[in-house]
């Protein structure tokens, strides 16, 4: 029997890179997205079934996973890729951007596993990928709502990984650095009216990208085929970090004490 793959947020990058690759590796995929009536490519795709979920939304969340197992027989891999990053001023994020932030890249994720994983116990085996960030590791300032996300997430995932071993599934974590895309143009930001921050935050984007200037970043493709080996490599791997900035700012952190750690991500984006 093909195997099956449910991928969240596949409208774009990552997700919608990862469903192609999948496909074409001989997999059923589940492609699903917040808007599939505007889908134009996927749905040609032999074995694709393109459909609606939300993370937002508990009831689209299981009609996509009845809908998936009704129309390939079984669902071996979950993919949580859906999510965004929401950078900025701490103190001036609004308690809406805040518990959005959350409910769609923690508790969202939270209740695609919960929905999927009577399923996966029942058949006795799965595996699922969460894609977590070097965010998840590291952080920088002006991220905190959104590193906070990802943290969550790498605990959670590390914690169900000892869990849910016995039951023949797996729990990955896939950890990319910045996508070799306009990272500016693809988060949310957080309008600040606080002028004291205005002088450390003006910089910010600018510092970053003098730090991270002679690091190959990853494309969304080969995030992608790194997705496909953590579902495939049949190893107790748990993390995949994925693009040389990631693999710099990790070892960073985990090759310095604290006290160094600290002074040298300052450096670079505190000037």
């Amino acid at each position: 029997m093909k195997k099956t793959i449910l991928i969240t947020g596949v409208s774009s990058g990552i997700g919608r890179d990862a469903a192609k690759l999948f496909q074409q590796k001989g997999w059923n995929v589940i492609a699903t997205m917040r808007s599939p009536e505007k889908e134009q490519e996927l749905n040609r795709l032999n074995n694709v079934l393109v459909t609606r979920l939300d993370v937002q939304d508990k009831t689209s969340i299981n009609n996509t996973i009845a809908e998936g197992i009704a129309r390939f027989g079984r669902i071996d891999t979950l993919l949580n890729n859906a999510g965004y990053a929401l950078i900025g001023v701490f103190e001036s994020a609004t308690d809406e951007q805040i518990r959005k932030q959350f409910d769609v890249n923690f508790f969202g994720l939270i209740d695609v596993i919960r929905a999927i994983l009577p399923h996966m116990r029942s058949q006795g085996s799965g595996t699922i990928i969460n894609i977590s960030s070097m965010g998840g590791l590291i952080t920088f300032p002006f991220g905190g709502l959104y590193h906070s996300t990802k943290f969550a997430v790498e605990g959670l995932s590390e914690s169900l990984a000892h869990e849910l071993h016995s039951l023949g599934i797996a729990v990955k974590l896939v950890e990319p650095g910045s996508i070799a895309t306009n990272f500016r143009g693809a988060v949310d930001m957080i309008k600040n009216d606080i002028a004291a921050y205005d002088p450390i935050f003006a910089g910010f984007f600018n510092h970053y990208a003098e730090a991270a200037a002679h690091l190959r970043k990853a494309t969304s493709e080969e995030v992608a085929q790194t997705i496909y080996e953590a579902a495939t490599d049949d190893t107790g791997c748990l993390r995949y970090v994925v693009g040389a900035d990631a693999h710099f700012f990790i070892d960073t952190k985990y090759q310095n004490s604290d006290p160094d750690y600290m002074r040298q991500m300052r450096r670079y984006f505190i000037k």
